[in-house]
């Protein structure tokens, strides 16, 4: 395993045990078994392991989201999206759990704008879905439903984050899809309107350049291992760098490493960047 991957893993171990504040750099390279300097070659410092932490989180969320909102059939598509964004934050708990007290005590600059930064993809994300499932019929309505969802998800999510009560994800995704479909349909008042979608960035997309994915994909062939994923990382930087007519190719390449949990975040952002030129 990459050092770099082994600190992260361990270090998430510890987080969700005893919290950001109380976890020291000494504690991690102890139970990593690696000293201090293998640490800081990897890490600036504590703070800067964690923002790589709270990255690798969201990318994951955000990429798998992303893949059901454009692949889904429409008949199961909402109900996909509410199953699998609970069945994430569970799956990861107890990191969760700190994730979301750190955020209510953080005054690091930096974490505060990346959340804000997660934030505005998923609200994009949402807004893709909601166009996609009732077209024309949410037109003066969508960006009021996109807070709704965005409701629906935290306070259904504090049952089993800060609760503790046992959820059946399958029946509270279904109730979630019944009570979307009654406010597309029904809602007639709706208080965000197209005239705010400026002012709150809704739908706006954050600009990547080839350039910018290119040394992301660098970056990645220089961490990972040999493999099939590594392989096809090396096979799509020569297609960004020298493109072929078919986008087949590049679509098979991007399925080989979506899945793979260090390249989701690059498979995610593919997407967009051919999906903004074809």
């Amino acid at each position: 395993m990459i050092k770099k991957q082994l600190i992260m893993e361990k270090a998430l171990e510890l987080f969700a045990k005893q919290g950001f504040e109380s976890t020291s750099v000494q504690q991690i390279t102890d139970y990593c078994g690696i000293s201090k300097g293998a640490f800081y070659l990897s890490f600036r410092s504590k703070d800067e392991l964690i923002l790589t932490l709270m990255d690798h989180f969201m990318m994951q969320i955000t990429s798998d989201i992303d893949h059901i909102v454009k692949t889904s059939k429409n008949d199961s598509l909402l109900y996909d999206f509410y199953y699998a964004t609970y069945s994430y934050f569970y799956k990861h708990l107890d990191f969760a759990m700190t994730f979301m007290k750190e955020q209510t005590r953080t005054f690091n600059e930096e974490f505060i704008l990346k959340m804000r930064y997660y934030d505005k993809l998923n609200e994009k994300v949402i807004l893709t879905m909601i166009e996609r499932l009732y077209g024309e019929e949410v037109k003066y309505s969508k960006y009021d439903l996109i807070y709704c969802i965005k409701g629906f998800m935290k306070m259904y999510g504090e049952l089993f984050l800060f609760k503790n009560i046992p959820v059946d994800f399958h029946l509270l995704a279904e109730s979630l899809v019944e009570k979307t479909n009654i406010l597309a349909k029904y809602m007639t008042i709706s208080f965000i309107t197209d005239e705010h979608k400026t002012l709150l960035d809704i739908g706006l997309d954050g600009v990547v350049t080839k350039e910018q994915i290119t040394e992301m994909i660098d970056q990645k062939i220089e961490e990972m291992e040999e493999s099939i994923e590594k392989d096809s990382l090396i096979l799509l930087k020569e297609q960004l760098l020298n493109p072929s007519p078919s986008l087949a190719i590049v679509k098979g390449l991007i399925e080989n490493i979506r899945n793979h949990p260090h390249c989701k975040w690059v498979a995610f952002l593919l997407r967009d960047f051919y999906k903004s030129i074809t």
